[in-house]
């Protein structure tokens, strides 16, 4: 029992840089193709679109309901908000690489913004758990907003205290929810791009707190 504590106190604290896995040079994902949509995952963004990249849990479900997002033209899914380059899935699972589970998200900017993004974000996810999903324990899970500018930062902070109104009037607690500036996106191993595509009965823990975001 103190073996199982101790491992999941070590999973939930995210390591110093100088104590972190100190990962590799090589990446663990070079190129792929997008099993949904088609197209290179790794591609830029064109004139037309807009990123961002969001941790609410597991990747694998996370990534399902932004594909099926009304325009949504890229998805993929990766390590991001820690210090150990190229992570590999089982490294980022130890806890000691302090990144968590997130989704690449490129949309069209002629078919939605990012207050419409944010929102199937807030609303697909409980934002108010810290070190966790759900049964999914470990820093991880944690939520997150990565954002590519200062103007978006200011809108995903407005987005969170809208839906912090809504959760504390439903009886919920404090936003955890960390947004920052973009930090480094490092693409997760092949198999689990588009994992729920390839394995439509795999694991999904996606859960939401069943609170509206009124933005």
């Amino acid at each position: 029992m103190q073996d199982d504590i101790a491992s999941i106190l070590t999973k939930s604290t995210i390591p110093s840089e100088s104590d972190a896995l100190a990962g590799r040079d090589q990446a663990v994902l070079t190129s792929a193709i997008h099993a949904v949509k088609g197209g290179e995952i790794t591609r830029d963004i064109a004139e037309n679109e807009a990123e961002i990249i969001l941790g609410l849990g597991c990747f694998w479900g996370a990534e399902r309901k932004f594909w099926n997002t009304s325009g949504v033209t890229l998805t993929a899914v990766g390590y991001s908000g820690g210090h150990t380059k190229n992570p590999t899935y089982e490294e980022v699972c130890t806890g000691q690489t302090g990144h968590t589970e997130v989704v690449r998200v490129v949309y069209d900017t002629r078919i939605t913004n990012l207050e419409s993004i944010l929102k199937v974000f807030w609303e697909n996810h409980n934002p108010t758990e810290g070190m966790r999903q759900g049964n999914d324990i470990g820093s991880q899970y944690r939520s997150s907003i990565y954002v590519c500018s200062d103007e978006d930062k200011n809108i995903a902070q407005a987005s969170l205290d809208v839906y912090q109104k809504g959760l504390i009037a439903s009886g919920l607690g404090m936003i955890t929810t960390e947004i920052e500036t973009k930090s480094a996106l490092y693409y997760a191993e092949e198999y689990h791009q588009q994992y729920l595509h390839k394995k439509p009965n795999g694991y999904c823990g996606l859960k939401g707190t069943g609170v509206v975001c009124a933005i």
